[in-house]
């Protein structure tokens, strides 16, 4: 018996908006709300220029993600369930 492994697109995903701190974060390695803290914390000095930055980061990421595809979740092989284990024998 095989499981397959389903991954919702970042933009779909019900906790972002557009996905966008958390393709940048996975690209980078770091942990996407260290931008979200920056990104919000300098929304109160400059909104306009924080929505633009954002909505440009969005299609940057896009054509990233549409023009070189992640490689690795196309190549991964399909992950085998293992067995169920035997269940334990409850304690008196």
């Amino acid at each position: 018996m095989t499981a397959t492994v389903t991954t919702t697109p970042l933009p779909l995903r019900n906790d972002t908006i557009l996905g966008v701190c958390e393709a940048i974060g996975q690209d980078f390695g770091f942990h996407a709300n260290w931008l979200r803290v920056a990104l919000a914390s300098s929304f109160y000095f400059a909104p306009y220029a924080v929505i633009g930055l954002y909505l440009g980061l969005g299609v940057v990421v896009a054509l990233t993600r549409w023009f070189a595809p992640d490689q690795q979740k196309h190549l991964a092989a399909p992950v085998e369930a293992e067995p169920a284990a035997e269940p334990l024998a409850l304690a008196a």
